[in-house]
């Protein structure tokens, strides 16, 4: 499985749910599968799709999903022990991590050799970490929703990407009928 049939999965267990999303393919690959108002598509800041999920999650009571990639954590490291610092228990990170940066053309991620994310979150002091297959994230995904606490997903699934069209929504309509999901 690559990462849009994990997204594919996962639609259905989300979609009653606020969801920050990585930027570029992520956020394409959502769009085209399952595109709800309680989607927030990223669409420039690589790394940053598990800060706004957890500044969310803090900010008010509804559960939040932030879908990362390996490569966008890895360039914000510092969002690990963030989160670890600041439970939030409405908060679900789920890392697909497929060892590459597959926004940019699938380079080799260090999650591909000897770096673990799963053991990383841990090291930072996130206490409920789970590392899983791809075919097993959905049921992942639902265990976590349904423990009410605040859970660490990596998704390890192979490198690969689909075509998909851009998202040619304005950044401010994303914006604005995501807000007024959350107002809702």
């Amino acid at each position: 499985m690559i990462r849009s049939d994990i997204l594919r999965d996962i639609a259905p267990i989300v979609r009653d749910h606020l969801v920050i999303c990585n930027i570029g393919l992520p956020s394409q690959e959502l769009h085209m599968i399952d595109d709800q108002p309680t989607n927030f598509y990223m669409l420039g800041t690589m790394g940053l799709s598990s800060s706004i999920g957890l500044g969310l999650a803090l900010a008010q009571n509804k559960k939040v999903i932030a879908i990362d990639g390996d490569g966008s954590v890895l360039t914000n490291f510092g969002t690990l022990p963030t989160i670890a610092n600041n439970v939030a228990d409405n908060f679900i990170l789920l890392i697909v991590d497929n060892g590459s940066y597959g926004s940019t053309g699938d380079q080799p991620t260090y999650t591909g050799k000897k770096t673990s994310l799963a053991a990383v979150a841990k090291a930072c002091g996130c206490e409920n970490v789970i590392e899983c297959q791809a075919e097993d994230t959905g049921s992942a995904i639902q265990t976590a929703l349904d423990s009410n606490q605040m859970t660490i997903i990596v998704a390890k699934c192979e490198s690969g990407n689909i075509k998909v069209p851009v998202i040619t929504m304005d950044p401010v309509v994303i914006r604005d009928r995501f807000m007024k999901s959350i107002q809702a």
